[in-house]
């Protein structure tokens, strides 16, 4: 379907696939769209919801500047997925229940991390030289890192919130892994770092904002070239710790299941980024905050909540969508408001059949809290072709 909602009244105007949106995000996605760098329009998927500053589920084209909190916190935050030799034949609920206690063991989850003799090395040489050079410019990140954060420690693990590692069957029965993560603790430091920094700059040249969270560097200023060098060190970064968990939780199921290979390409892809394209006439910076690129033939990965159905698409290439998607299913109510609407009978009964946490600690993320992530793919038909309809059986959250 073509878009649904346009907002006028703006520097430029907001196109929004969906007509269900609330009024918070109408006003961030409209604060956005008055700022004087904004190229041709800013775009809104059917997963749209409030973000702080820029609205999750936007795709913000800029001229010579980009916001850092649009970028987000989790910079490269993002999905990879591959499927296996494997059918459901190959699978029961003992080998399953197998398989979660032995991802919950090789793949640190939450607030832990590898232990200093299990980092993984191979992983983590590439990115030595690059944070080096970043952090002899700028020595106040090793302070924001904390004792949590050990960045080679991380390399491999999945963290917490939203993030996720599932098995799952698809319509054919074969088996996919799939699981969802960013840049970590390291991610989260360049990225508060930046921000703060940004919202110095604003004010120090007195420029007048909408919200303090759109701060913005332009092109040649003082901090903008090292911000792009960072941005992409963590997106590297993130895209490396998919990959690294990935190959934990594939050795992981060899333990437990039968012989297999990966039988289609790995999809690896960013929700959470910034990059240079060319849109509309002109080379531009794009900021997907929850948004995927969907170019032309390019494959994405857009996943329900814990119990729902997930998606493997082809780009179609949409060029008022800046050639984006919905990231996912995108969150109907905040973490408190679901802890107070849904228990822990309710998760139960919403995440039956899956091998999962079914207690408090993880209500915030129980599939009522979440959009139809049905309604968000017919939203989107203009923009995606689904491949691949996903299943979770087995679910690890942080």
């Amino acid at each position: 379907m073509p878009v649904k909602t346009v907002l006028d009244g703006s520097a430029v105007p907001v196109r929004i696939w969906t007509d269900d949106i609330d009024e918070g995000s109408k006003a961030q996605l409209a604060n956005i769209a008055s700022l004087p760098f904004i190229h041709h329009h800013v775009a809104a998927m059917p997963d749209v919801h409030l973000g702080i500053g820029a609205t999750i589920g936007s795709v913000i084209a800029t001229h010579r500047a980009i916001i850092p909190a649009a970028v987000g916190v989790d910079i490269g935050c993002g999905m990879v997925a591959a499927r296996l030799s494997l059918t459901a034949n190959d699978i029961d609920e003992k080998r399953l229940k197998k398989v979660f206690d032995q991802i919950s063991r090789d793949v640190p989850v939450g607030r832990d991390q590898h232990a200093d003799g299990r980092v993984l090395v191979d992983a983590v040489r590439p990115f030595e030289a690059g944070l080096k050079a970043l952090t002899e410019r700028h020595p106040q990140l090793l302070k924001a890192f904390g004792k949590f954060s050990k960045w080679a420690n991380q390399m491999g693990t999945l963290g917490g919130g939203n993030h996720f590692i599932e098995v799952c069957l698809d319509e054919h029965e074969q088996v996919w892994v799939m699981l969802h993560s960013g840049s970590r603790g390291i991610g989260n430091a360049i990225a508060t770092y930046f921000i703060e920094l940004a919202r110095k700059d604003t004010a120090r040249h007195m420029i007048d904002l909408p919200d303090r969270d759109l701060a913005y560097f332009a092109e040649g200023s003082e901090h903008f070239a090292d911000y792009v060098e960072a941005v992409h060190w963590a997106q590297e970064y993130a895209m490396a710790n998919r990959q690294a968990m990935l190959d934990l939780v594939l050795a992981g199921l060899a333990r437990h299941l039968p012989p297999f290979t990966v039988t289609t390409e790995v999809v690896n892809c960013h929700h959470n980024y910034v990059a240079r394209e060319h849109h509309y006439g002109a080379d531009v910076w794009v900021t997907r905050k929850g948004a995927i690129r969907a170019g032309q033939g390019e494959l994405g990965i857009v996943p329900g909540s814990m119990g729902a159905r997930s998606y493997i698409v082809r780009g179609k290439g949409n060029a008022e969508s800046f050639c984006s998607s919905a990231h996912g299913a995108g969150r109907r109510m905040s973490r408190t408001a679901a802890t107070k609407r849904f228990t822990e009978a309710d998760l139960a009964r919403q995440t039956e059949g899956v091998i999962c946490r079914k207690d408090k600690g993880v209500v915030d993320e129980i599939p009522g809290a979440y959009k139809d992530i049905d309604e968000v793919m017919a939203n989107q038909r203009d923009l995606t072709e689904i491949l691949h309809r996903l299943k979770q059986v087995v679910c690890v959250k942080g």
